[in-house]
């Protein structure tokens, strides 16, 4: 009896065994076919502060979003954020691009002149990825490339002038606590 029960469990482990590896291999193998994915840039030059557009089409899995990031000039080597050039790419921080259901195409204009951290004069990489893995860690095939060459700013930058009541204002609430100050001795 003994060994009829050990036989039945070694049966029953090596059917757990396949079961796993069958569930391990459909995981890791690509859906309807392989994934082919694309991005364009326009315009591929730019000045800091302008509305780039970013676009382009998945095909060979059904997704409801994309997932950017972008390289550059004293960013971080794995990736940061659109929106935030100061957060690194990967641990769910991503910025995402809805993808159209009906075609795979997705749209996303990335505002320059809004983002947090500074974007400097130079040429950026913005990657574009299937599933949400930084620079270091995504499926090379997986993946695609847009390049943007940033100017710099063809506005002028406004700088606010110190306004001539500031002093004003200021000797005026000094001069009043001085008052509150003489008043205060006397009693």
């Amino acid at each position: 009896m003994f060994y009829a029960l050990a036989g039945e469990f070694t049966g029953m482990r090596w059917c757990i065994t396949l079961l796993v590896a069958a569930v391990l291999l459909f995981c890791i193998m690509p859906g309807a076919g392989a994934i082919s994915i694309s991005i364009n840039a326009s315009p591929g030059e730019a000045h800091v502060g302008d509305t780039v557009t970013l676009s382009g089409s998945i095909t060979g899995i059904k997704t409801i979003a994309v997932y950017l990031f972008v390289v550059g000039p004293e960013l971080d080597t794995r990736g940061v954020t659109l929106d935030n050039l100061n957060i690194p790419a990967g641990r769910g921080l991503f910025t995402t691009a809805p993808v159209n259901m009906n075609d795979g195409s997705w749209v996303y204009q990335w505002d320059t002149s809004v983002i947090l951290g500074e974007l400097r004069p130079g040429t950026y990489t913005v990657y574009v990825v299937s599933f949400p893995m930084d620079r270091l860690r995504f499926v090379r095939e997986e993946h695609a490339t847009a390049d943007i060459t940033f100017l710099p700013s063809d506005k002028p930058v406004n700088e606010v002038p110190l306004s001539p009541a500031l002093p004003v204002i200021a000797l005026g609430i000094t001069g009043i606590v001085g008052c509150f100050q003489l008043h205060r001795r006397e009693k």
